[in-house]
């Protein structure tokens, strides 16, 4: 058995790297790595035929099967005093094991021609999170954010997604430009649309735009959709909350492809 690294004090660079990963929302995006707090990111990540190149663990963790076994499925183990785990967490009650990854799909472009959701400057994690995790349950290929929108790979957006963005080609930080290499038809939601999402064909594939939670979509980006639709609201509600209106609209397209 490959025998791990020990680490005890909270200025080693390790610690510090982990600690701005688990607290800072951007740290992903600057450091080019992720930290994969906890077991279910872990498990899911190597579900999905992810390679860790680093397991962080707990000294008490590390004695126990469970995660000495999770931990050994990475090329490299690091043993920290769990004293430290605080430093390395984002949750009040941290958790004893994560993987440190690479930044996956970094500088990739969009793919073409693929079921895509597109996220222009949504802001709230828990909301993004659920939007990719709706996305990969509905067979969505590909999720893009636009500039000013929520860092996919923040700490609170992971959690949300419980392991969807291993489902997902992701990229972020786009233009409204970038999205003509889709080649499929930009579709969004409004409240002045004539037809009911559930009165017309929808094209497929497609391309679903959701915009800020207060906003919505903007200008430039609306006038490059093909089409608009409405979600009928018979209980008489103003508006839906974004996540919620991107599963209909996602189960719509899914219902509409498997007829």
């Amino acid at each position: 058995m490959r025998e791990p690294r020990h680490i005890s004090s909270r200025a080693h660079a390790l610690v510090k790297t982990l600690h701005r990963l688990a607290n800072e929302p951007a740290a992903s995006r600057r450091l080019g790595q992720v930290w994969l707090e906890g077991d279910h990111l872990a498990r899911a990540f190597l579900a999905r035929g992810g390679q860790a190149a680093l397991a962080v663990v707990g000294a008490s963790a590390w004695l126990q099967p469970g995660p000495r076994a999770l931990a050994l499925q990475a090329a490299e183990i690091v043993v920290i005093d769990d004293a430290l785990l605080p430093e390395i967490s984002s949750l009040e009650s941290p958790v004893s094991i994560g993987f440190l990854i690479d930044l996956p799909s970094g500088g990739q472009p969009p793919l073409p021609g693929v079921a895509t959701v597109v996220l222009d400057r949504l802001q709230d994690p828990g909301n993004v999170g659920t939007i990719l995790r709706s996305a990969a349950a509905l067979g969505v290929r590909q999720v893009l954010a636009m500039k000013g929108s929520a860092a996919l790979w923040s700490p609170k957006v992971l959690r949300a997604g419980m392991g969807a963005h291993f489902a997902l080609h992701l990229v972020e930080s786009l233009a409204p430009a970038d999205l003509d290499a889709l080649a499929v038809p930009l579709v969004a939601t409004s409240s002045h649309a004539e037809a009911a999402i559930d009165r017309l064909a929808l094209p497929a594939p497609c391309a679903w735009v959701f915009g800020h939670e207060g906003q919505g979509v903007g200008p430039e980006l609306m006038a490059r959709c093909a089409l608009t639709v409405t979600i009928p609201q018979p209980g008489g509600e103003e508006s839906l909350n974004v996540a919620a209106a991107t599963a209909i609209c996602l189960y719509e397209s899914a219902r509409q492809a498997r007829r």
